[in-house]
């Protein structure tokens, strides 16, 4: 058979371990970029605490939620804590994945549960902001995926995605679920969902997005064993613990909205927290009223951005529920911001316009949101409340 007959010869198909270092090189500013801004808001709390006398470990990794989710993995659930108003508070309220990596930390390692919650949380927060890059990159392009990775980081509350909350293991799994919906690896997509359930309450809005993007796939005529595996696989974890948690408590399918309301949390479609901004515009803290007003419509109008750029419709049902639940639940007002943290596709349309810049613009705004962030941050958390 002469040459010109034969077929040339197939490329070779990258293997797993290639494909997984080429995609963290192309990732890798993107991680250099937030563990630089991470590292500031650290050193920022350290200085901070010695001018304060305050523990940075203590903070990040010792109290408010870090300590429940350490009861948690040391002591299992059934703890609660009776105030003298008559509410109690129930480690039912939180979600077992951390505790249970925290457990399995420590009995592997010699690490104390709450440095293992603290390293969990470490290692999440860059796997979260590999996740941010990941879809604003296939989305908008590398330079959009960077600068979406590191406006995650210097948010003011960024702070969070240092401690040892479940804030910054959230986003990672919900991150990388949006981005196998969009890229269509369905039993991922629904095994990420699942343990995105079994981390925060929020994880419906991940099963969501899961639901909705298999929706439009269906309505397109694509169908496949894979579609339907993670459609299945993605409730598995929010409703298997909610199932449980009705199961221990007696109260069937309401019993976990009735340890929330132990602790005062509830949906009520953001009256109180109204009721709680207006207190302020009627009292002397008037200007954190109108603080409070302003980031609410800033945080609107970027939903409304988000809308308008036609982001894919799995991210808007997902950014949509995170904000919902947040601006309209009934309780820990100060906690707000935080319990945004996870709705990152706000930040998108902000790093596709500082993708316009210049470098050097965008450095620049971004190196003073850093810096205002890691005071910010160190101040927060060395205040009286918890964030």
């Amino acid at each position: 058979m002469p040459v010109t007959d034969l077929a040339p010869p197939a490329p070779p198909h990258p293997s797993r371990g290639a494909a997984l270092s080429a995609a963290l090189r192309r990732a890798s500013p993107a991680l250099l970029g937030f563990a630089a801004v991470r590292l500031l808001g650290l050193a920022a709390l350290a200085v901070w605490g010695l001018a304060a006398g305050s523990s940075p470990h203590h903070l990040l990794a010792e109290r408010w939620d870090s300590l429940w989710y350490t009861r948690v993995a040391v002591l299992g659930y059934g703890y609660e804590v009776a105030l003298p108003n008559g509410d109690v508070h129930s480690n039912l309220a939180f979600f077992p994945l951390l505790p249970w990596l925290e457990r399995g930390l420590a009995a592997v390692s010699p690490l104390a549960h709450q440095d293992a919650g603290l390293l969990v949380a470490w290692l999440a927060s860059l796997f979260a902001a590999w996740g941010i890059f990941a879809v604003a990159d296939l989305l908008y392009g590398r330079r959009a995926g960077v600068l979406a990775a590191v406006v995650w980081a210097v948010l003011p509350v960024g702070i969070v995605q240092s401690m040892a909350y479940s804030e910054s293991l959230f986003t990672a799994l919900a991150a990388w679920a949006l981005y196998a919906v969009l890229t269509g690896r369905w039993p991922a997509a629904g095994l990420l969902a699942a343990l995105a359930g079994l981390t925060r309450p929020v994880g419906a809005a991940v099963v969501a997005a899961v639901w909705a993007g298999a929706l439009l796939r269906v309505r397109a005529g694509e169908r496949s064993a894979g579609m339907l595996a993670g459609v299945l696989l993605a409730p598995l974890g929010a409703a298997g613990y909610v199932l449980w948690v009705g199961g221990h408590t007696g109260e069937g399918l309401l019993g976990y909205l009735d340890v929330q309301a132990g602790w005062g949390n509830g949906f009520d479609g953001g009256w109180a927290f109204a009721r709680f901004i207006g207190g302020r515009l009627a009292s002397p803290a008037f200007l954190a009223g109108v603080g409070l007003i302003a980031g609410v419509v800033l945080v609107l109008w970027l939903y409304g951005r988000c809308v308008r750029d036609r982001q894919p419709l799995p991210l808007l049902v997902y950014c949509g529920i995170v904000v919902a639940l947040a601006l309209c639940a009934s309780g820990y007002f100060g906690s707000k911001p935080r319990l945004l943290l996870p709705a990152f596709p706000l930040l998108l349309p902000v790093a596709v316009a500082l993708a316009r810049w210049r470098t050097r613009r965008a450095a620049a705004v971004l190196g003073a949101a850093a810096v205002l962030s890691a005071v910010y941050g160190a101040f927060w958390l060395n205040g009286s409340g918890p964030p």
